[in-house]
């Protein structure tokens, strides 16, 4: 059942055999375009909020939180990186 919230009109370009399914599947559940084409939005968007996050996603909310830290943080990293390595490798000597 519809909400009585405002609705918007979204235009939709379908090919001729999309649009034969389309309405082939509203008459058989006896319903309208429209109502087949917004249980298919709801659908697909519970669909993709079931999927698990990608790693970047999951930490998003976090990019750009740590501040006061060196402004050169990200630059050198791999002489820092060898540097940390041959450091690490002298201690166990």
């Amino acid at each position: 059942m519809r909400s009585a919230s405002k609705q918007t009109t979204l235009s939709v370009r379908l090919n001729p055999d999309e649009e034969r399914l389309l309405r082939r599947v509203a008459r058989r559940r006896r319903t309208t375009v429209s109502q087949v084409i917004r249980q298919a939005v709801s659908t697909l968007a519970a669909e993709e909020e079931r999927k698990p996050l990608k790693p970047f996603d999951q930490i998003a909310d976090l990019i750009g939180v740590v501040n006061d830290l060196p402004a050169d943080l990200s630059e050198r990293t791999g002489e820092r990186f060898a540097e940390a390595l041959r450091a690490n490798s002298a201690r166990r000597k």
